[in-house]
């Protein structure tokens, strides 16, 4: 009796053993399919196809994108992203180890509120060095956008898409119609004029034109905007408002 209950014992510890080790092997990859309580599946047309991308620890891959990048995720410690120094569309990839099996990912929002997704893989020497991404097919104004993109709606626009307020200043710049006179100052040879105020849901568009007529040639390094009170009286305080632009026509901040 008792060889017989220790033999039930051992058969208990085996089977108790081939359980355990069940429960710590790798669980299997998901195919997608069965999830707990109601779901409805994502279809192919609703998927942000990514774009398929190489890195090296060697060599640094370089994206560039149309406009300033505001956000990037990292699938995982195996790859290293930021913007390139005094480029805000410049973004630098490469390998944070000298070399990583499995494959990975990350994810870019731009300031035209756009987003790229990429798979990314190691390869000692990437085939690929310098992409670019803007979008040869669909860049004019009234671009007729893939089914896999989608405008991000981004803090300081608010409901208005990124989108949508590129396309009304290039309107506004390409019209370039002058509805106000005599708002403007004129100094050195330099002639600031506001040619028009457009309004469009709760954002306003100010057109402003800047001629120089001296006779030194120059780059503009910045246009600075500030509310100053008109008329102060002696020994008050001078109140000034630094406003500054959400977007600028052809001059991203």
């Amino acid at each position: 009796m008792k060889n017989i209950l220790l033999k039930i014992l051992w058969i208990a510890a085996l089977v108790a053993g081939t359980v355990l080790a069940r429960a710590q092997e790798k669980p299997k990859q998901s195919s997608g399919d069965l999830y707990q309580g109601l779901t409805k599946k994502v279809t192919y047309n609703q998927m942000i196809s990514p774009y398929g991308l190489e890195v090296s620890y060697y060599k640094t891959v370089h994206v560039i994108f149309p406009s300033p990048v505001v956000y990037v995720d990292l699938g995982s410690n195996d790859i290293l992203a930021g913007k390139a120094e005094g480029a805000e569309n410049v973004l630098r990839v490469k390998s944070a180890v000298e070399s990583f099996a499995r494959e990975t990912n990350f994810a870019v929002i731009t300031a035209d509120g756009r987003f790229y997704t990429f798979n990314v893989k190691y390869a000692r020497e990437p085939e690929k060095l310098n992409v670019e991404m803007k979008d040869f097919l669909h860049e004019s104004p009234k671009e007729n956008t893939p089914d896999n993109r989608q405008d991000i709606f981004l803090k300081e626009l608010g409901s208005e898409p990124p989108s949508r307020v590129e396309q009304t200043m290039q309107a506004i710049y390409n019209e370039n119609k002058q509805c106000l006179n005599h708002i403007g100052s004129k100094q050195s040879g330099i002639t600031f004029v506001l040619k028009s105020i457009y309004v469009q849901n709760d954002i306003l568009y100010f057109h402003t034109e800047i001629k120089n007529s001296s006779n030194l040639n120059f780059d503009i390094d910045f246009i600075r905007f500030k509310i100053v009170d008109k008329k102060t009286a002696k020994r008050t305080a001078i109140q000034q408002t630094i406003l500054s632009p959400l977007r600028a026509h052809h001059n991203f901040p």
